[in-house]
């Protein structure tokens, strides 16, 4: 007799189904047992507003952890950038894969790569954080291009430039991998260009806190590395957080000597949405070998960036 399914509670979003489908083959290897997408709708997949009006980050959360708290699935899989900050006691992320490529890109019409944009041209783009990083570079680089706010999934979002509404619009370059559409991509844009949410590229493997079995199973499924970067990334989050209320981003990255890995580089930056003032500072050391190690890097940084002014930016907050 096969050993019951187990139940992967996902978006109904063709990436959420991909990156599901993604983990489910893994969970399915490492466990023996077969695993069943269940479909939940969130109030984010079902809201026209934008992020920034209808809660950020939470929204697309929720209604998966309601689903685990009732027992109605076993696991659920979040892109991290989508979990608050805040972990629920009764919930644990029990893995948080290798991540995929972090960056932003963008998909131009004509193949066009960001600088080449022509004058006025018109940027789409759901993310604050995206939109303050842009139009300071614009500004340092005499560049002169609008950002537009969209919403939407991916094919709504490449058809505003196939359709002509606009000349370009910015996604993540993980999503876009995920569903097989990174050969549309025009342009990726460096780091050192735009820095992405905390979190992004990642994804995050929930149960409920007393499932122990499945916590050691999905475990295996766990990239320490990749943890280690996104805990500090969202340390830094949640530090600006309680003093800033504009859009960041952030990225912790590996410094390898070729051979093996020596040191973590943690990048952070806050900035008003039409790019005016930024407010962008890192920190490089151990590569941190515990949670506490890790959250401590992000808010030292945290700390650092409030003193320099990022306490007196407002924004909207939505990443």
């Amino acid at each position: 007799m096969t050993e019951k399914a187990l139940r992967l509670g996902t978006r109904r979003s063709k990436l959420a189904m991909a990156q599901s489908g993604q983990v489910a083959d893994a969970v399915s290897q490492v466990t023996g047992r077969p695993v069943e997408l269940v479909e939940i709708t969130t109030y984010g997949d079902v809201s026209r507003e934008h992020l920034a009006q209808i809660g950020g980050t939470g929204v697309f959360v929720a209604a998966l952890r309601e689903a685990l708290a009732r027992g109605e699935v076993d696991f659920a899989v979040h892109s991290l950038k989508d979990l608050p900050t805040t972990q629920p006691d009764e919930l644990v992320v029990a893995a948080i894969p290798v991540r995929e490529d972090p960056r932003d890109v963008i998909i131009a019409r004509d193949a066009l790569k960001l600088t080449d944009l022509p004058r006025g041209a018109r940027i789409g783009t759901g993310s604050p954080r995206r939109m303050a990083q842009l139009n300071a570079y614009a500004r340092t680089h005499g560049l002169d291009f609008e950002t537009v706010p969209i919403r939407g999934n991916v094919d709504t979002r490449i058809g505003y430039v196939t359709k002509g509404d606009l000349d370009a619009v910015v996604l993540a370059a993980a999503g876009l991998n995920r569903v097989g559409r990174s050969d549309e991509v025009t342009d990726f844009l460096s780091v050192d260009t735009i820095l992405p949410a905390p979190g992004q590229g990642a994804l995050a493997v929930e149960t409920t806190a007393d499932n122990a079995d499945l916590i050691a199973a999905l475990a295996q499924l766990d990239d320490p590395l990749t943890r280690a970067a996104v805990t500090a990334e969202r340390s830094l989050l949640a530090a600006l957080e309680a003093g800033c209320s504009a859009p960041v981003g952030a990225l912790a990255d590996l410094l390898t000597d070729g051979q093996s890995v020596k040191e973590m580089r943690l990048r952070g930056v806050v900035g008003s949405t039409d790019g005016s003032t930024l407010v962008q500072l890192s920190t490089t050391g151990p590569v941190p070998e515990t949670h506490e190690a890790a959250t401590a890097l992000g808010r030292e940084l945290a700390t650092e960036m409030l003193a320099q002014g990022a306490a007196g930016l407002m924004g909207e907050r939505a990443l």
